[in-house]
């Protein structure tokens, strides 16, 4: 049967072999437009774990706000308040990890719903949903807005 296929032919079915094996699905794959909307929220996430104001900033539409829910309290904080309460040095490291990310967008505008996970030195200190919407500005997305929750019984912890 091998003999009778076109070289690509094998190779499409090899990759899909691959995949099928890792459990990795195509048709879940972020499309390309998502990818670009998740990138400056992770490039924010990566800012904080490397304690990189200027990383932060770059991903941050100025102006921006941040709402964090901590049990029954709601603070707000201007972008540039939240990105002065990340130390620049200090023993610990930070991680916060996103997973099963859900993106929408709409020409020039787009939202983020993704579960996360807070690791500190490499274990949970919290988990909880980051939902973040975003902007286009010349071509670029930026995060304009962020919300999140945080719940103390995280998975491993």
């Amino acid at each position: 049967m091998h003999a009778r296929l076109p070289r690509l032919s094998r190779l499409a079915l090899v990759a899909g072999a691959a995949f099928a094996t890792l459990g990795v699905s195509m048709v879940h794959a972020a499309t390309l437009e998502e990818q670009a909307v998740l990138a400056p929220f992770q490039a924010l996430l990566d800012g904080i774990g490397k304690r990189d104001h200027a990383m932060m900033r770059a991903a941050l539409l100025p102006g921006g706000m941040i709402t964090l829910k901590r049990g029954d309290k709601i603070t707000q904080l201007h972008f540039d308040a939240f990105i002065d309460h990340i130390p620049t040095s200090g023993d610990k490291q930070f991680a916060e990890r996103i997973h099963d990310p859900l993106v929408r967008v709409d020409d020039d505008i787009a939202i983020i719903w993704a579960p996360y996970e807070f690791l500190i030195d490499g274990k949970p200190d919290h988990c909880g949903t980051d939902i973040a919407h975003l902007v286009k500005r010349d071509g670029k997305w930026l995060v304009a807005g962020i919300a999140d929750n945080q719940h103390a019984s995280c998975a491993g912890k």
